[in-house]
């Protein structure tokens, strides 16, 4: 599979929208393509929307003061770990490039995969 680009569309599964890819550092080629390292919330990952995670503490508060109502609150992406699985044989700054098979896991239970590759 190509490696992914800035711009590519994300999705998380506790998010209640998209969200886009932002890869700041140009490969040698001058594309923005991302690694496996190019994880960071905010800098990388756009927020997606709205959570509805109830392991997200905002969304956990607002559920407990609505007396058990599902809430949904902002999402901020927490995200501790790097792009998994990336493409070992295509390095892109000295790390594996992200597919679009590549996934994030995000500390309140989401999962965030790749909708709308760009190459």
């Amino acid at each position: 599979m190509p490696p992914v680009c800035s711009g590519s569309t994300l999705m998380c599964t506790m998010g209640a929208a998209t969200s886009s890819l932002n890869v700041r550092m140009p490969d040698p080629a001058g594309k923005l393509t991302a690694n496996i390292l190019d994880y960071l919330p905010i800098q990388n990952i756009l927020p997606f929307g709205m959570c509805r995670s109830t392991v997200n503490p905002s969304v956990a508060s607002a559920t407990a003061a609505a007396r058990g109502a599902p809430q949904m609150m902002p999402c901020i992406p927490v995200i501790p770990g790097a792009w998994v699985p990336g493409d070992p044989m295509t390095l892109v700054r000295n790390a594996p490039a992200v597919s679009a098979g590549s996934k994030l896991t995000c500390a309140y239970a989401g999962v965030i995969s790749i909708v709308s590759p760009k190459t």
